[in-house]
């Protein structure tokens, strides 16, 4: 039996996603561990597993498969919008939620809820209202709450005393523009905050938000494919434009209960970023619209009145960091802030990192230890431990290149790692310092060997990777060039994992030298360097790209046809591939530029104001930005390629590009996607898009490139 294709087996394996363990939650005595996996690494279908610590043993505790018609799922609009703000590939059991003790969950399934027992394994419908979306138990596991028709729901866990405790009204006269419980879509894309309601601690009272979206412009998003099938409607807060009201009120679980409106400064601190509430109180962070300040809000349950912890200024924009705030054991608050060119660990009123320690987030609090990722290389990620007892300690990094992140409850740390000189995952489970057991992988083994080489490029020492094709001979022969970056903030693609790099392996192996390099605005590199980009996501962002060409030719200069580079991407870097030959033609001689953003003031409030500020404001940030008007620039070969479906980067961006290019009289391609989203799950397109790239770029760099007379 001859051997899977690389595309086709990164496409049904969902980019090796599935068959990864996920979704981990320990007990409160760290001796139990529920985590997420598909049975194999081709099989979409999650289940829910159980490691017992002690044992080192594991036992599947839910099959989602008896519980759907074919295996097919049903998605109410709501969860198919949060998996898409989730980028959430797989289906079956993709999240859950227990009571505190882990002995039982809940989850949903096509619309529906379901309790199990994890002891037993035994699993209930709940007789609740449909279609229901992001159901979750109560500390004591007494009660589910859930979402319905946009109000936020309460039922008992044996599936009694169903009831709304915050029903949506309707918003100038027209229903379905309220909602109870739900993200809306800006805190969901850009914040990471998917949640939209939290219980309190001792079940009582559930805070929710209420989404209020009908000042929200609308977008139509249609199928073209079928042109019987209505439009999707949606509210999108592009940027310049209203964002959607929210605010926060806290509700009484039991009947008659009282309700309370959180009353905040909400004309000054428009955005809800996160929310925390633990045995030490409940804690509200809200930012301003041009993200410059940041509140930490301490609100009394019993009044609904908050009060300002702690207030942060930045003259360019404040990060929203995960897994802050926090409380540790005494109560002392757990928050990060810049110092310098460093983003550092706060706890109470002391900073307690170095200054040459990056924090990338806080995974958890235990006690009075926090556990936190960060860097000293931007390339690699390691964990490490705080608490006033032991001080920082470094807990995984320190053994070879990796990218590490973990969980940790009741004594116990699960670290997850993948490294630079090998494939796949490792989770491992350690207590009292020593490693006592493994949560397995069942993903598929890639059937090519990724072999990058990190550099760091020109005086920025811009880091780079450089990938050959296997075998490839040095000076054997001179290699068309592709660039393959995202090289946009919020996404590395240059990390000490060997897993990043499996696509632009195969696209190596196909004959060229690709290059990747994570330029000025990408993470990991200190406040200064993401803040450059400030006010133009082109020009040092393409500058970037350029020196990385540079320096990566003038080491491998034998093996290099700079005569023939090209650049592909995808959303940013999408963007970023247009603009490469747009700007700088005499340097790159095609492009693949995937769901790009090419015009900013379509996209929305939150990401682009923090880089580019208010439209009405900065103007000239747009236009600088905006690749419509160098549509007559357009010399070299262009692939634009947009998912129909797409309700992140609207295929609007590529459609005017593209009429701006033929009204210049500018050939190009455009490739269409039906039915396709901004991160393309379907499988057969997923491995058609690669090979249907390459076979581009082979015809745009059959030969030496020349510039268009």
């Amino acid at each position: 039996m001859s051997q899977i294709s690389f595309p086709r087996q990164y496409a049904r394996t969902r980019r090796f996603s599935l068959g990864t363990p996920r979704g981990i939650a320990i007990a409160p005595d760290g001796r139990r561990i529920l985590f997420l996996r598909s049975k194999s690494g081709s099989d979409p279908l999650t289940c829910l597993y159980e490691l017992d610590v002690a044992a080192g043993s594991e036992r599947l505790v839910v099959d989602p498969e008896p519980f759907l018609v074919g295996r097919l799922e049903e998605l109410p609009a709501e969860e198919r919008a949060r998996r898409e703000r989730a980028r959430e590939q797989s289906g079956g059991i993709v999240r859950f939620h227990s009571d505190e003790s882990l002995n039982r969950v809940v989850f949903d399934l096509s619309g529906r809820l379901y309790v199990a027992e994890v002891d037993s394994g035994e699993v209930a419908e709940l007789a609740a209202a449909t279609p229901a979306v992001d159901p979750r138990l109560s500390p004591s596991g007494e009660h589910v709450a859930y979402v319905a028709g946009g109000a936020l729901r309460v039922i008992s866990s044996s599936g009694d005393g169903d009831r709304a405790v915050a029903e949506p009204e309707e918003a100038s006269g027209v229903a379905g523009q309220v909602t109870y419980g739900l993200a809306e879509f800006i805190a969901a894309e850009e914040m990471d905050r998917l949640d939209g309601y939290w219980w309190s601690p001792d079940g009582k009272y559930l805070l929710a938000a209420r989404v209020d979206t009908s000042g929200v412009a609308r977008r139509y998003i249609a199928d073209p494919a079928d042109p019987s099938r209505p439009a999707m409607e949606m509210a999108y807060p592009a940027a310049g434009t209203q964002n959607a009201d929210v605010t926060l009120h806290l509700v009484a679980v039991e009947p008659g209960g009282k309700r309370l409106q959180v009353d905040w400064d909400h004309r000054g601190f428009e955005y809800v970023t996160k929310v925390s509430w633990s045995e030490h109180g409940l804690l509200v962070v809200v930012q301003s619209r041009d993200q410059r300040r940041m509140q930490v809000l301490a609100v009394d349950p019993a009044t609904g009145e908050p009060s300002v912890v702690r207030e942060d200024h930045d003259d360019a924009w404040l990060d929203i960091v995960a897994g802050v705030p926090a409380r540790l054991g005494d109560g002392s608050l757990v928050w990060t802030a810049d110092v310098g060119d460093a983003k550092r660990l706060l706890v109470g009123d002391d900073f307690v990192t170095p200054a040459d320690l990056q924090v990338r987030s806080v995974l958890g609090v235990d006690g009075d230890a926090v556990l936190m990722a960060a860097s000293t290389e931007p390339t690699e990620v390691g964990v490490w431990t705080w608490s006033a007892a032991h001080g920082l300690e470094r807990v995984a990094g320190d053994d070879g290149p990796a990218v590490t992140t973990g969980w940790c409850g009741g004594g116990t740390i699960v670290l997850a790692e993948r490294r630079l000189d090998r494939a796949g995952l490792t989770v491992s489970v350690r207590r009292e310092g020593r490693q006592v057991a493994e949560i397995a992988s069942v993903a598929e083994t890639p059937v090519i060997t990724a072999r990058p080489h990190l550099r760091r490029a020109g005086e920025l020492q811009i880091r780079t990777a450089v990938l050959f094709p296997e075998g490839h001979e040095p000076g054997s022969r001179r290699l068309p060039v592709l660039l393959d970056p995202y090289g946009g903030p919020h996404a590395q693609m240059v990390l000490a994992s060997s897993g990043v790099f499996l696509t632009a392996q195969w696209f190596a192996n196909q004959g060229y030298c690709v290059v990747i390099a994570d330029g000025r605005g990408t993470p990991g590199r200190g406040p200064a360097w993401d803040r450059s980009v400030r006010g133009d996501l082109a020009k040092r962002v393409l500058e970037d790209q350029v020196t990385a060409l540079h320096s990566v030719a003038e080491e491998f200069g034998d093996d290099l046809d700079v005569t023939r580079v090209a650049i592909r991407g995808w959303s940013f870097g999408g963007y970023l591939a247009a603009l490469a030959v747009l700007r700088r033609p005499d340097v790159f001689h095609a492009a693949v530029a995937g769901a790009p953003p090419t015009e900013w003031r379509l996209y929305d409030t939150h990401y682009t104001e923090r880089y580019l500020g208010h439209p009405d404001v900065s103007p000239e940030n747009y236009d600088r930005t905006s690749l419509l008007a160098d549509a007559a620039r357009l010399q070299r070969p262009l692939l634009l390629i947009h998912g129909l479906s797409d309700d992140n980067v609207a295929a609007a961006n590529t459609l005017q590009l593209s009429s701006a290019l033929l009204a210049a009289g500018r050939p190009h391609c455009v490739l269409p996607l039906s039915g396709v989203t901004h991160m393309t799950p379907q499988e057969v397109v997923a491995e058609n898009l690669l090979l249907l790239e390459v076979d581009f770029l082979r015809s745009a760099l059959a030969a030496p490139a020349e510039l268009a007379s």
